[in-house]
């Protein structure tokens, strides 16, 4: 078996949530780790101790528990925006892995929940905590609350998603600009580049809150 097959193999073997939680940039990125050797097979919360036995039976390694450090399985979640606190800041669509979020600047977002894998990516990007979890699989955990089906879309979506940073690399702080610009447009910015940037995220995140606070006012 090649290098690029063995990474095959255990990448195929993983739940494909694209979550992080392994401590790699993704389930590509894990896969080659353990394939190089340099990350043990107990580092996905997502694929459970089936994925650890998955991951065993193609490496030859022993099965061994979980790492806590990664954290523990649990059931499968799927993301859930509370409409009445959005404010379409549009950070939680970069943020998710799979393009399971759908709005627009200053449109009310939602979640596509046959395409979110319950990473929990976009939860600290929300400005507004609007962002919840709920449980999607009830008792079931690990591959037992996942499919190869699941996971091949959640594959398929992550790869198309993850060609857009390298297409619009560059445009940061132009996109930061653009926030301002719809978020906090009267709200004065330092000149230093570095101190403006800081302002600059510091007002968007202020007047989102502001907006989400004014929206739950009673009407009168």
């Amino acid at each position: 078996m090649t290098p690029c097959q063995l990474i095959d193999r255990l990448d195929a073997a993983l739940p494909q949530t694209q979550c992080t939680r392994c401590g790699y940039p993704s389930c590509r990125a894990y896969a080659q780790a353990i394939a190089e050797g340099s990350a043990a097979i107990n580092q996905c919360p997502p694929g459970g101790i089936e994925g650890v036995s998955r991951l065993a039976a193609i490496t030859g390694r022993p099965a061994e528990p979980l790492n806590p450090l990664n954290g523990a399985e649990g059931p499968r979640a799927v993301a859930i925006i509370d409409e009445n606190w959005c404010i379409g800041c549009t950070l939680c669509l970069d943020a998710c892995p799979t393009d399971a979020i759908l709005g627009g600047n200053k449109m009310m977002h939602t979640v596509i929940e046959m395409y979110c894998t319950g990473c929990e990516l976009c939860l600290p990007v929300c400005p507004v905590d609007c962002i919840s979890l709920e449980n999607a699989s009830g008792t079931r955990s690990g591959w037992s609350a996942w499919s190869a089906e699941q996971a091949t879309v959640a594959r398929d979506r992550y790869q198309i998603h993850d060609t857009r940073p390298r297409q619009t690399k560059g445009q940061g702080p132009e996109m930061l600009e653009n926030q301002v610009a719809v978020l906090a447009p009267d709200v004065p910015v330092d000149e230093d580049k570095e101190s403006k940037a800081a302002s600059q995220k510091r007002a968007v995140i202020e007047a989102a809150m502001a907006r989400a606070r004014a929206a739950r006012q009673p009407k009168t």
